[in-house]
C-alpha cells in the first residue's frame, strides 16, 4: 500500500469514527469490511452476496458523504488542530500541563 493509500485509509477510518453512526447499517457494515477487516471488494460482494462493482459504489458514496460531514461539520479537523495543540504543550514538559493534556487527550 502506496503512502497514499494509507493516509487515505486512516482518514477515511477517522471519518467513519465521527460520522459512521450516521450512515445506515449496511454502509457501516461494508466501511468495516473494507477499511477495518481490509477485504477486498470480491470479499466483500461474495459476504454480501452482490456484485464487486456495486461493493465499489457503494464504497465510494459512503466517502462522498463522509466527506460531506466532514466539509460541513469539520469535527475531524478540529479534532486534528487540538491533537496538534496537546502535543505542542506536552512538549513543554511542564508536569501539572502533562496531566492536564492526557486528561484531555483522554476524553478524545
Amino acid at each position: 500500500m502506496s503512502d497514499k493509500e494509507l493516509a487515505q485509509t486512516e482518514r477515511m477510518n477517522l471519518l467513519i469514527d465521527f460520522y459512521g453512526t450516521l450512515l445506515t447499517e449496511k454502509q457501516r457494515t461494508i466501511l468495516d469490511y473494507y477499511f477495518q477487516e481490509d477485504y477486498s471488494l470480491s470479499e466483500i460482494a461474495e459476504l454480501q452476496q452482490t456484485s464487486r462493482s456495486a461493493v465499489y459504489d457503494l464504497l465510494k458514496r459512503c466517502e462522498k458523504i463522509l466527506e460531506d460531514y466532514e466539509s460541513k461539520l469539520h469535527l475531524l479537523r478540529h479534532y486534528q488542530v487540538r491533537i496538534a495543540q496537546y502535543e505542542k504543550l506536552k512538549a513543554l514538559h511542564i508536569a501539572e500541563v502533562d496531566a492536564l493534556v492526557e486528561v484531555c487527550m483522554q476524553t478524545e
